[in-house]
């Protein structure tokens, strides 16, 4: 990869599943020019909800993220391009979709800042340890 081209993870969460938002969403990143360069549908058990979210271990909402995620099917995609970290972070919008952008997935399709459909890496560190998580494979 160039300096510039970084991989990152992002999930589906499971309310934006529930309501038919995949296509939507993906089509969302790779009109952004972020390529889709792995991609699983699954539900996750709680050991890989608690093993994903461990970085808010001791935060008071780590149970309600681990039971949200662990509740029905997410789709989890590595995401490769252009500073990809910020640009889906961007496309996401902010974590609290009352605060979120118009045009981001979060102001135009999350109910809530529970359910805010989507998850991107914050950071290349994470992105990292989130990618190995899903897909040790591709890792670059």
């Amino acid at each position: 990869m160039t300096q510039d081209v970084q991989q990152t993870l992002s999930i589906i969460k499971p309310d934006a599943v529930q309501r038919d938002f995949i296509g939507n969403i993906i089509s969302r990143f790779e009109g952004a020019g972020l390529k889709i360069v792995a991609m699983q549908m699954k539900q996750l058990s709680k050991s890989e909800a608690e093993t994903f979210y461990a970085i808010h271990k001791e935060r008071p909402f780590f149970g309600e993220l681990v039971d949200f995620i662990s509740s029905d099917k997410v789709v989890i995609m590595v995401l490769e391009g252009e500073d990809a970290i910020q640009a889906n972070r961007d496309i996401m919008g902010a974590t609290n979709p009352d605060d979120a952008k118009a045009g981001t997935i979060r102001h135009d399709i999350s109910l809530s800042i529970g359910e805010n459909s989507v998850h991107g890496s914050d950071s290349e560190a994470n992105a990292k340890i989130e990618i190995e998580q899903f897909f040790p494979e591709i890792l670059k």
